[in-house]
């Protein structure tokens, strides 16, 4: 451009008339070479200059046509020459005719013709090969002959082989070949070899489970341990994977490793399930999950030997779906309301002894009285109670303490309307559970507090802290399970990753998972 934006404020309609013909000439050159100039910036486009494609107007559909290439003409005087045989086309030859582009016409979505494909470059020599081959006749049962095998189809495995080799310990990456065919019997009978395959399950999108996949079981598990309990990445483990095993995997395959070995562990969930239902105590608890952008809870339920995580809404249907109509064990929880409805229920101190804290530290005096009354009280209590653990006593605690304890709920009638918020809270709530509170004063070896039930989230409050919970229902679901069967094995002191990788070779085949109580691996 010529002439500035400072240039084109100075010109008005009376200066360009004074101005002497020559000097209006040049003056119009310029304008119209300025013109041109700025018509061929606003034709632009990703199409006919260097600018991206985001910078193409989303309301502009940008044609992508190739120049098409012409025919050579010929000189005229050859064209008019009747005794040149070249020069004569048949009107009804086409295979010269040059067909004129067409705008309209779109490219075919997918791989276009011509183009160069993409598939898994095989970096890794092959360190096994696995032939298999049927040993029996389906029909008639007579012995086949293996030399008779004819090989059709196969497909790699890359693992790795965490036992010890050649005497040392450590990672060895294993790239093995699986062949398969058929093979003939004397009876006229083909008997062919598959890899085996586990049945679809709709609640699993697109999951399916067969042997025919590139990763193999302990590879798996490596992913599955780096993902829930090293709180890695997709991209991390990739990147993990790459440098230090020289595996080449994509994010998207190290995500259907996790949802994969989900869904081999969900048979699981019902032995876990019964184990808890019959447990003489349980404890429970609930944290904030998200789900994309939706709000779920993550809760447990866990005892010394099992520990089960379900992720969903925070309401009494997901109780009512695991316990049922009626739970006869004991049930150690936080007040919230949804517990009451189980009979023998117990109550956590820590949660009352950190909130009567509070109020002794506030600044209001009413709080500050009833907050030390408080303490005082559950301090005097459990001291009873870790004496008649050891030195179990004939008189019930409950008898004991029987005035005391209708002074202290006088006390709490009298702060239950209380001004102060918070005094008025810790009131209701000792009487809203009252006999929650007190049934380990009749049984003292109950236990008061629902750290087992807090440790058993806390790892995994973490992961939701770097993680940002889960992405998909199908990536909760399987989170929940794992979680779950990890932390069983770490209970009961074995190893959770050979498990867990039996349980995935043997579902790919369709068989049954291993039960839990199988388990040898000790850790």
């Amino acid at each position: 451009m010529k002439l500035s934006d400072t240039d084109l404020r100075q010109l008005t309609k009376e200066s360009v008339l004074r101005l002497e013909p020559a000097k209006k000439d040049h003056l119009l050159i310029t304008l119209i070479d300025d013109l041109k100039e700025a018509r061929e910036c606003l034709a632009a486009n990703s199409q006919n200059s260097s600018r991206p494609p985001s910078s193409d107007a989303p309301w502009i559909s940008v044609p992508d046509i190739k120049p098409q290439a012409t025919a050579p003409q010929e000189p005229p005087d050859m064209l008019n020459n009747s005794d040149s045989t070249d020069a004569q086309v048949p009107a009804s030859d086409s295979t010269n005719a040059v067909t004129p582009p067409n705008p309209r016409v779109k490219p075919t979505v997918g791989h276009q013709n011509g183009a160069p494909g993409h598939g898994r470059a095989l970096t890794l020599p092959v360190s096994n090969t696995h032939i298999h081959i049927p040993t029996h006749c389906a029909v008639c049962g007579e012995a086949l002959d293996a030399n008779h095998f004819r090989a059709q189809s196969g497909h790699y495995v890359v693992d790795i082989d965490i036992t010890p080799h050649l005497g040392l310990a450590g990672i060895r990456v294993t790239h093995e070949k699986h062949l398969y065919g058929e093979i003939a019997c004397t009876c006229g009978h083909l008997n062919h070899s598959a890899p085996g395959s586990c049945p679809d399950d709709p609640s699993w999108k697109k999951l399916h489970m067969n042997e025919r996949g590139i990763v193999g079981p302990t590879l798996a598990c490596l992913i599955v341990c780096m993902a829930l309990r090293m709180h890695q990445s997709r991209r991390q483990i990739q990147e993990f994977l790459h440098d230090w095993l020289g595996i080449e995997l994509s994010t998207s395959t190290i995500n259907r490793c996790i949802h994969e070995a989900g869904r081999a562990v969900e048979p699981l969930e019902a032995e876990l399930v019964a184990e808890i239902k019959e447990a003489t105590i349980a404890h429970a608890d609930e944290t904030p999950w998200k789900e994309g952008r939706q709000l779920l809870w993550l809760w447990v339920i866990c005892n010394p030997t099992v520990c089960l995580y379900l992720i969903g809404y925070r309401n009494n249907e997901l109780l009512a779906n695991l316990f049922g109509e009626q739970f006869s064990g004991w049930l150690m929880s936080d007040g919230y309301c949804v517990y009451r409805k189980f009979k023998n229920r117990l109550r956590c101190w820590a949660h009352v002894i950190r909130k009567a804290r509070g109020l002794g530290e506030s600044f209001n005096a009413e709080a500050v009285a009833f907050g030390k009354q408080v303490n005082q009280w559950l301090k005097k209590l459990m001291q009873a109670i870790y004496k008649a653990r050891e030195s179990p006593q004939q008189t019930c605690l409950t008898i004991t303490f029987a005035e005391e304890l209708a002074a202290f709920k006088q006390l709490c009638e009298q702060h239950r309307d209380s001004k102060h918020e918070k005094t008025q809270a810790l009131a209701r709530e000792f009487l809203n559970d009252w006999d929650a509170f007190w049934n380990v004063l009749k049984y003292p070896h109950l236990p008061l507090t629902n750290n087992e039930a807090e440790r058993a989230l806390r790892h995994w409050v973490i992961s939701r802290l770097i993680s940002q919970g889960t992405r998909t229902e199908q990536g909760t679901r399987a989170f929940g399970l794992l979680a779950s069967v990890i932390e069983t094995c770490r209970r009961r002191k074995i190893l959770p990753w050979p498990y867990l990788a039996t349980v995935i070779a043997e579902r790919r085949k369709g068989n049954l998972a291993p039960s839990l109580a199988s388990v040898t691996h000790t850790a």
